[in-house]
């Protein structure tokens, strides 16, 4: 079999991918909402379409995405508000599930409880990543945001836990609800362990390893992967041993990690969910045909009632719970796990934002491809096709229209992070760990060090308060605004453009001393990274207090 067709795909699937980004950044547009179309628009078009397939989807897709979103995310701001957290992406699941199943059951055309459960569990969970995309760029407060990590991070283990429930009912293997209960806290529990036992592993490797970044990066892409095979391994939640690994991971590598593994993990992960999502995306689109093809066996009234009821669970039903626990007394709020203790109720315009922050992605379509043919009677799995349907559908209305429409909603209702508190914050931190540093300058002055001379220590000193004054002068202008942007500095935009100035003579200076056969090329590149470090330090332009 000739390998280049598949080449040339890949190549081609890039150059969109890459194409879509470039048009994403300059139109405001989420690249997640734009990918589909097209994916859409190939598959019309003649010629062959790659099939989704559900296990390589989980296997080989899923845990890299879970696993960078949890090293991204924060463990002590998910635990500040697990509770809400838990709300969205445990109880909310649920009752998606449950109610599309009685909806089904009561109003499609012979299908069934556990069959109706099955799609709703597969289109309960929220796939986060158009709406972090949009979240970041037009800047959430970060409150909004942790809760569309948090939700995002962990409503696949229930979700698929309930699937694999229904599906068991549905093919005629039995359903207990206490069964279902235990094997629910079962996969759970082990799968949080299963977690756990990869993070502590990969701590162990982290310290051994630090000194070569290129093994401690192939230790980290072989970590999701470890986490998910052990878990599968003792039939527990592979999805939440993947995020468990990675927010334990995420939270500990400050202290386990060097600085120049750090900064090349983060550069290759950020290029893994690139490409990983690009290409998920653009197979979310090519789909449908498959999708379509199945509906011939049912009529208009049954295809518009299922997809009804499905989409119409999934919008409303998310709003709806937001109001309700929100609403609630303050000791029924925390007990049903919809507040956290000492954080404040989500105003009107954070319930909206995250109500249409609920886009739906490819562990959607995953989940319901997972579905079987033939069930344990040697039946057909009862409306498997309408399902898919159904379930493709509620992709594209998510994906493609709340994934367009989140950004404008976002901007129309004014909410937008503090950015003035969270420079302040920074620039706080920056002084407080400067101070560090001449407190340790000054203990090593008073100890004997033969071979550390009182001038080295009186330059890094000099150096340090220096920055300390920059720092001071900084937050004395933050704390002195009223407005909630990071005001301008002019006298530190100028300092920005001074630097960048610096940075680019030494830059072609060192190009022309190459061309002149002055200075080798693996002299050059060494300098170079000098540089390209110092300048990765500066900020984005405009020049803001960072």
């Amino acid at each position: 079999m000739s390998i280049e067709p598949y080449v040339v795909f890949v190549l081609a699937a890039v150059a969109v991918v890459v194409l879509v980004r470039w048009v994403a950044n300059r139109t405001g547009l989420p690249a997640a909402a734009l990918l589909p179309i097209i994916g859409i628009a190939y598959a019309l078009l003649p010629g062959p379409n790659i099939s989704l397939d559900p296990h390589v989807i989980l296997t080989l897709v899923l845990p890299p995405l879970l696993y960078s979103a949890a090293l991204d995310s924060s463990l002590i701001a998910i635990r500040r508000n697990l509770r809400t957290v838990t709300s969205l992406s445990v109880i909310l699941v649920l009752l998606t599930s449950l109610l599309i199943g009685v909806g089904f059951s009561w109003f499609v055309t012979g299908a069934t409880l556990a069959a109706g459960i099955a799609v709703g569990a597969a289109v309960a969970p929220p796939d986060p990543v158009a709406a972090l995309a949009v979240a970041r760029k037009v800047g959430l407060p970060p409150r909004i945001v942790t809760l569309i990590q948090g939700e995002g991070l962990l409503n696949d283990a229930t979700a698929l836990t309930i699937l694999a429930v229904a599906v068991a009912a549905a093919t005629g293997s039995g359903f207990s609800a206490p069964a279902a209960l235990g094997q629910f806290l079962l996969v759970t529990a082990g799968g949080v362990a299963a977690g756990g036992l990869v993070a502590w592993a990969k701590r162990l490797l982290s310290r051994p390893l630090s000194g070569d970044p290129l093994m401690a990066n192939a230790v980290s892409l072989a970590t999701p992967f470890a986490a998910y095979l052990l878990a599968e391994e003792f039939q527990v939640s592979g999805v939440l041993a993947v995020v468990v690994a990675g927010l334990i991971v995420g939270h500990h590598t400050p202290r386990s990690a060097s600085g120049a593994g750090r900064l090349q993990t983060n550069a290759v992960w950020r290029l893994v969910d690139f490409l990983l999502e690009g290409f998920v995306f653009l197979l979310i689109g090519q789909q449908l045909p498959a999708v379509i093809r199945g509906l011939s066996q049912y009529d208009t009234a049954t295809i518009v009632t299922a997809v009804g009821i499905t989409v119409g669970v999934v919008l409303v039903l998310r709003p709806l719970w937001l109001l309700l626990t929100q609403s609630l007394p303050r000791s029924l709020h925390l007990w049903l796990g919809s507040g956290d203790r000492g954080a404040d109720r989500l105003t009107g315009r954070e319930v909206t934002a995250l109500s249409w922050s609920g886009t739906r992605g490819v562990i959607s379509l995953a989940a319901i491809s997972t579905l079987p043919l033939i069930t344990s009677t040697g039946a057909p799995f009862p409306n498997r096709d309408l399902l898919q349907f159904c379930a493709f559908v509620v992709v594209l209305v998510t994906l493609v229209g709340q994934g367009l429409t989140f950004a404008p909603l976002v901007r129309r209702l004014g909410l937008h992070a503090d950015q003035n508190d969270q420079a302040r914050l920074r620039n706080e931190a920056r002084a407080a760990a400067t101070e560090a540093a001449l407190t340790a300058l000054a203990e090593l002055r008073g100890q004997e060090h033969h071979d550390i001379s009182g001038q080295a220590i009186d330059t890094m000193s000099g150096q340090l308060r220096a920055r300390l004054a920059r720092y001071e002068g900084r937050l004395a202008l933050l704390r002195d605004s009223d407005s909630t942007d990071a005001p301008i500095s002019p006298r530190y935009e100028a300092a920005l453009h001074v630097r960048r100035v610096t940075i680019d003579a030494q830059r072609e200076e060192l190009l022309r001393r190459r061309d002149a056969g002055q200075l080798p090329d693996e002299g050059l590149r060494v300098l170079e990274r000098e540089l390209d470090h110092e300048e990765r330090l500066l900020p984005d332009r405009p020049a803001r207090l960072p």
